[in-house]
């Protein structure tokens, strides 16, 4: 069935049912770890939270009793879903299902049964062949291969037991009205280039993966081929032993036989990074694309699973995990086979996290903006596990603030009611609210007096990081099994924790890139320009209504990304490249002919400069655009604290958020064209005075104001 033919569709605002426009404000409620008498308590409590939408997972180690075997409320009343459901419908809720196979929970291996979990051919597999555990509490686990047939089997199977569960429920006839397929599916959190994935189907389908993509085994072999001439000193060296230098030579002479012999039924993918030139870059740069495609391939498989067994015509969605961006998943092609990529966000209250926050959120917004979908947060952390770090009231509430302030349209508070295996949710098992449900009740009403989900944050500037430089990121990644994404979970990036190696070209090639971006958000933030991230492919339809381009490449550019740059130009863009002049192409394969640099100048613009040599240079590239292009600029008094405009469909100013993620107690005055605003969650009023607004912020929080 085609997606989304039941009468629901994503809208730049939310959800249109039936003809009825309702905004993404949704609650998670786990019905299986409640007692059922309390149900009806714990949604009543949602409700007066002002969400309409509620949101469960569907777990299959819940519901599984053994192979093939399945409880559905037969004997447990807390598993019976089918009347959780109608209990929502008969409150007036609609219903957002999560059925995995990966849904996390805090369940131990993560819902999936453990004879799955145990089962070798179920397993994703290391370089070595052994399994590949994921250290977890309340113990590790082998976690499974999202190439592995037996896996999707088996998968396949649960979803045809919880069809004729579900579908009598799908809109219009019940409540569901959105499905998600998988969960945060970062390779189980294993995600470092080499950790995995060497399963015998993994391998079996990355080699189809370089068929489609090489077509020939000729280009295949140009791409991989080493041109490695022999150097003067190749002979036997002084005093070197006859039989050494024999053996040197017939190991040089055996590998170029078999890269001669390269074809693509043989191929091996590289177990750890032994790059030396950056001529040996392809094939690692491939293994990393082709994590890409294996999850792309995996969604699209877990979906139509989904959809055989009936449970389909609604709009799909896929979740991304914190530090995302050092991870496989590629919104560009996840994409091609969910509705929606939405992200998650747990995070402490501190000017490190506001720095992720708003990297994260803008490349969400403008992406969901272009597509003519809602910026959704499918998790925004309300509480904490108790085996991670606390999060306190304060840090969920600064970290939702300030999601919205920078483009976020809809979000699922998760947890909205307590369980086991968690801390700190507004509403108790029992359905009674706690103080921190004041928050959320207040935070609904704000964006239902406002229409927030109708206002829009114009971003002139954005900053493009190509795919090419994260995938070079993950593949020069310094720490093993430590993954990158801990490290941006810590906004700590390429420069901290990659390889300095330079692969001969005198500088370090995954670092450079990092440095100048953070440079360009840095001198951005200081004079309060908007500006918005822009990831990997998701160039083609994230750069739409940009002013100012800026690009960070290390070196190597793909042709299809440079013909953007060079339309944009055309348009009349203003394209900022750097630090490095790309001499390569997106493999970093030397290039036929070099790019002329001068086909990114706009007709009538000459500043700043196309090339960007010095990233501390940025400050000054960034004041010479607010002149040339007229760039808006919201900057604050004093420094550290931040600004964000939002504007309805005419482009009249109507919300105002101010960021103080700092620790000390500010008054901040900011130019903004309104004669007055008011704390849409307090309802302080503020008069502005000689045009500007002087507001009193105490530490790690958010206003958002209303202007009039």
């Amino acid at each position: 069935m085609e997606r989304s033919s039941r009468g629901v569709r994503l809208v730049p605002g939310g959800l249109d049912i039936g003809g009825k426009l309702v905004p993404l404000y949704a609650g998670s409620l786990h019905y299986w770890r409640l007692d059922p008498p309390d149900w009806r308590a714990c949604l009543e409590a949602t409700r007066a939270l002002g969400l309409h939408l509620i949101d469960i997972y569907v777990p299959w180690a819940v519901h599984e009793t053994g192979p093939g075997q399945f409880d559905f409320g037969e004997t447990d009343a807390r598993r019976d879903v089918g009347a959780f459901l109608r209990l929502a419908h008969a409150l007036g809720f609609y219903v957002i299902v999560r059925p995995g196979p990966h849904i996390n929970a805090e369940l131990t291996c993560f819902g999936i049964p453990e004879r799955i979990i145990w089962d070798p051919s179920c397993q994703a597999r290391s370089s070595r062949n052994n399994p590949v555990v994921l250290p977890m509490l309340p113990y590790g686990f082998p976690v499974p291969s999202y190439a592995s047939n037996a896996f999707h089997d088996e998968a396949a199977r649960y979803f045809h037991a919880l069809g004729p569960v579900l579908k009598p429920h799908l809109y219009p006839d019940g409540p569901i009205v959105l499905l998600q397929v998988d969960n945060e599916g970062a390779l189980y959190f294993r995600d470092g280039a080499y950790d995995q994935d060497y399963h015998p189907d993994a391998i079996a389908l990355y080699r189809d993966f370089l068929r489609e993509k090489y077509r020939t085994i000729e280009a295949l072999q140009r791409a991989y081929a080493r041109k490695a001439e022999p150097s003067p000193d190749d002979g036997a060296a002084a005093g070197e032993d006859p039989a050494a230098a024999l053996l040197r030579v017939v190991s040089r002479e055996r590998a170029a036989s078999a890269e001669d012999d390269l074809r693509f039924a043989t191929i091996e993918p590289p177990g750890a990074f032994d790059a030396e030139t950056p001529a040996e870059l392809a094939r690692h740069l491939d293994w990393s694309e082709f994590h890409e495609h294996l999850l792309e391939i995996a969604m699209g498989r877990f979906a139509k699973a989904l959809s055989d067994a009936g449970i389909d015509g609604l709009p799909t969605m896929h979740n991304f995990p914190m530090g995302q961006e050092a991870t496989p998943l590629n919104a560009a092609r996840i994409s091609r086979v969910v509705d929606l990529v939405g992200l998650d966000y747990y995070s402490i209250a501190s000017p490190s996290s506001r720095e992720i926050i708003a990297r994260r959120t803008t490349e969400l917004a403008v992406r969901c903006d272009a597509l003519g979908l809602p910026p959704f947060a499918c998790e925004m952390g309300a509480g904490f596990p108790p085996f991670f770090p606390p999060l306190e009231e304060r840090d969920s509430a600064f970290v939702m603030m300030a999601a919205l302030a920078y483009g976020l349209r809809g979000y699922n508070i998760y947890m909205a009611v307590e369980r086991d295996r968690w801390i700190g949710a507004p509403i108790d098992p029992r359905g009674r609210p706690r103080p921190f449900a004041a928050f959320w009740r207040k935070l609904s009403a704000a964006l239902q007096a406002t229409e927030f989900h109708t206002l829009r944050r114009a971003v002139p500037v954005r900053i493009v990081t190509p795919r090419t430089e994260r995938r070079l990121a993950r593949v020069m990644h310094a720490f093993g099994p430590v993954a990158g994404a801990a490290f941006a979970i810590m906004n700590l990036g390429a420069r901290d924790r990659c390889f300095e190696d330079d692969l001969g070209l005198g500088y370090p090639l995954a670092v450079d890139p990092d440095t100048f971006v953070r440079a360009f958000e840095e001198a951005l933030d200081a004079r309060g320009v908007p500006y918005a991230h822009v990831g990997g492919e998701d160039r083609d339809v994230s750069l739409e209504g940009s002013r100012w381009i800026i690009c960070a490449t290390s070196g190597g550019l793909s042709p299809s990304l440079f013909e953007r740059l060079e339309a944009a130009a055309a348009r009349g863009t203003l394209i900022t490249i750097g630090p490095r002049e790309p001499a390569f192409d997106g493999a970093f394969r030397p290039l036929a002919a070099p790019y002329d640099l001068s086909r990114l100048r706009a007709p009538d613009q000459q500043l700043p400069a196309l090339l960007q040599d010095d990233p501390a240079a940025a400050d000054a590239a960034v004041s010479r655009a607010i002149d040339a292009l007229g760039l808006p600029a919201f900057a604050c008094d004093p420094d550290g604290v931040f600004a964000t405009l939002h504007e309805d469909t005419s482009g009249a100013p109507r919300v105002l958020f101010l960021l103080n993620p700092g620790d000390g107690d500010v008054v901040a005055r900011v130019t903004v064209s309104a004669a007055r605003a008011t704390d849409v969650l307090d309802d302080t009023r503020f008069e502005a005075r000689r045009g500007a607004l002087e507001v009193r912020l105490t530490p790690r929080t958010v206003r958002m104001l209303a202007l009039e």
